[in-house]
């Protein structure tokens, strides 16, 4: 059935309608010459960085001692134009955003700074990669159904989402305003692990499984820490001022100590709540206070119950025939 042409005499009204809600008001559109970072350039930043951080492993194959050098060095060129463009963007929205202003006219160099920021990002490469090779080795230590380091640079991800915020959270360290929550967004879109590149994540950092996971802003997280999914590491309350706005910038989320296990579903929140070193936290718990170190915290065991005309005997005889 052929399409009614005499409908699409309504589009040019429609159009008007829509443009209408255009105001300078309106907090969801960006109107003007001042472009913002670009999601799709910023994930392309990621993409390169990955095959910087792990060559061989993404897209480009067939890499050796012989052509390495070329390769890494192609990137790094065509990193630090991606990164100054979009740090220079992010800088320039930044000041618009706090000066309260439409113009996107003044005197800084904001290409200048973003350069200087790349620059500096690239030269903590060497040290990422040797953070995050503590990473995987405590993924490789804490998993006994992984075989080999390449499963868990493949596969993990819980280890992607570590990759991506562990880029980000250096861009947070040099003031990089709004591209490291646009990286760690993107991070929790395609794993479904939410962490915020300004929580603070020590060495030997394992998310076993990883959906569901959430880490707050201020988190602080020592070494050899292990995350099952469904962990939330979150805040309690939100402080407001005299005028009920939401006080920014406080410790609003726990902090977990060195050697620490934290078990699927467990709930922990507060910016006073402290696991200590070596502790224990046990699945489905919810935690709003301090715990000492070397401590476990489990929920007392649950009784069940079964309804029905078979026995226990035979309850128990099918459930043996289960298999996870």
């Amino acid at each position: 059935m052929a399409s009614d042409f005499r409908l699409k005499e309504q589009l040019p009204r429609l159009t008007e309608q829509i443009v209408a809600t255009y105001t300078p008001e309106d907090s969801i559109n960006h109107l003007g010459h001042c472009a913002l970072p670009s999601y799709t350039g910023v994930v392309e930043i990621l993409m390169n960085l990955k095959d910087i951080l792990y060559p061989g492993y993404r897209r480009k194959v067939g890499l050796h001692l012989g052509n390495i050098e070329y390769h890494v060095g192609g990137l790094i060129d065509t990193l630090h134009d991606q990164l100054t463009t979009e740090i220079a963007r992010a800088l320039r929205h930044e000041q618009r955003v706090h000066n309260n202003h439409a113009d996107c006219e003044t005197d800084v160099d904001f290409e200048a700074k973003g350069q200087a920021m790349a620059i500096e990002l690239l030269k903590r490469i060497p040290d990422l990669r040797r953070t995050l090779a503590t990473d995987v080795q405590a993924a490789y230590d804490g998993d006994p159904a992984v075989h080999t380091t390449d499963e868990i640079v493949f596969c993990y991800p819980g280890f992607e989402a570590i990759t991506i915020y562990r880029i980000a959270h250096q861009l947070v360290m040099l003031d990089v305003p709004f591209i490291p929550r646009m990286m760690t967004e993107w991070a929790h879109k395609e794993t479904g692990i939410d962490i915020h590149p300004g929580a603070t994540i020590g060495d030997y950092f394992f998310i076993d499984h990883g959906t569901g996971v959430v880490i707050g802003e201020t988190c602080e997280i020592g070494e050899h820490v292990k995350l099952y999914q469904g962990v939330t590491l979150g805040a309690l309350s939100f402080p407001t001022d005299a005028d009920g706005q939401l006080i920014r910038g406080s410790k609003r989320h726990p902090t977990i100590e060195d050697r620490v296990v934290v078990y699927a579903n467990a709930t922990i929140l507060g910016g006073r709540t402290i696991v200590g070193h070596d502790s224990v936290i046990g699945s489905s718990v919810w935690i709003t206070r301090s715990v000492s170190p070397s401590t476990t915290v489990v929920l007392e065991k649950p009784q069940l119950k079964v309804r029905g005309a078979a026995s226990d005997s035979e309850v128990f005889e099918d459930a043996m025939n289960f298999q996870i």
